[in-house]
């Protein structure tokens, strides 16, 4: 016979039923910082599981990246598959118009950690912060299912992205990966190498914490040049890489003021730029040196390894 609550044999043995579970706070809190971020977006976000949505998915993504139609950046077979696993798929929508997306995938087991593979918006929500309501859902998602790291992976010259990785969402770069995806040859990248940074979000951390309660990671490139920072990369006044030195305790890193802007009338420039940031981003963090923020005037600021000792 089944007892009260559907368990055979113990429902009726209990006087008094389990309390339900309660979630912790730093999770209740991150859904409340979601909801906020939601509501001032506009939008309402929420994971998705059904084939019709997910296809939706894929048409966003694929309006947003015009890629190759060899090399899409996912299908709706994968996005089918990774939610039967268990994984993140979830969309904004503005009434029953979808605007952005963000897929996500479970690390090793033992690592407690997410990727975060792709996350899109709309061009014609531009400037809403959809982005930032897909992330922080993302995170009381995450939080709730015991994860404390999400990684993700964007490209390091396009400087309204470092902004919001590493300002707004208070992420921290942890890898400069060279040409990482190999050709996409989408609308986005064009046929530029697709190096990029990899950054760790530590949900819990008090930084973290700050920016999703509307207080960015806040970053002054003069402020540290003021302290004897030096210019490891600089920009000259027609947007060009002006190569610099690294040899002191604080290095500051231009980035172009528009590369996607730039890849379009003077794809030889966007090559410069790319090879560039590869010579000089890459080896810092390869010799131990931290990406302590990014200004969002366009410029990384690295706590170097071993100071003025470099060469």
């Amino acid at each position: 016979m089944t007892g009260a609550h559907g368990v055979p044999g113990i429902g009726s043995r209990l006087e008094h039923p389990p309390e339900p579970l309660q979630p912790r706070p730093e999770t209740q809190h991150a859904r409340w910082a979601a909801e906020a971020a939601a509501g001032a977006a506009g939008v309402q976000v929420r994971e998705l599981t059904d084939l019709a949505d997910l296809e939706a998915v894929y048409q966003l993504y694929d309006g947003i990246w015009r890629p190759d139609p060899r090399n899409p950046p996912v299908t709706t077979e994968l996005l089918r598959a990774l939610t039967k696993g268990g994984n993140y798929v979830a969309g904004a929508y503005d009434g029953d118009r979808l605007l952005g997306a963000c897929v996500g995938f479970f690390g090793a087991p033992s690592d407690g950690t997410m990727h975060s593979h792709i996350a899109g918006v709309s061009p014609a929500a531009a400037g809403r912060s959809v982005g930032f309501a897909l992330k922080l859902h993302q995170r009381a998602w995450a939080l709730a299912r015991g994860v404390a790291t999400i990684s993700w992976t964007f490209d390091p010259l396009v400087c309204r992205n470092a902004y919001f990785n590493l300002g707004k969402l208070a992420a921290v770069p942890a890898e400069y990966l060279t040409n990482f995806y190999g050709g996409v040859n989408d609308g986005i990248n064009g046929t530029d190498d697709t190096d990029r940074l990899l950054v760790r979000w530590e949900l819990g951390s008090p930084r973290v914490r700050a920016a999703c309660a509307g207080t960015p990671a806040v970053c002054d490139a003069d402020a540290a040049r003021a302290l004897g920072a030096v210019a490891g990369l600089g920009r000259s006044a027609d947007d060009r890489p002006v190569p610099g030195t690294v040899d002191a305790a604080t290095v500051l890193v231009a980035v172009p003021r528009d590369i996607e802007r730039l890849r379009a009338t003077d794809p030889d420039g966007a090559v410069r730029w790319r090879r560039a940031l590869r010579a000089t981003l890459g080896p810092l963090l390869a010799d131990g040196g931290r990406v302590t923020g990014f200004d969002r005037a366009g410029w990384y600021v690295i706590s170097t390894a071993q100071g003025g000792n470099r060469r």
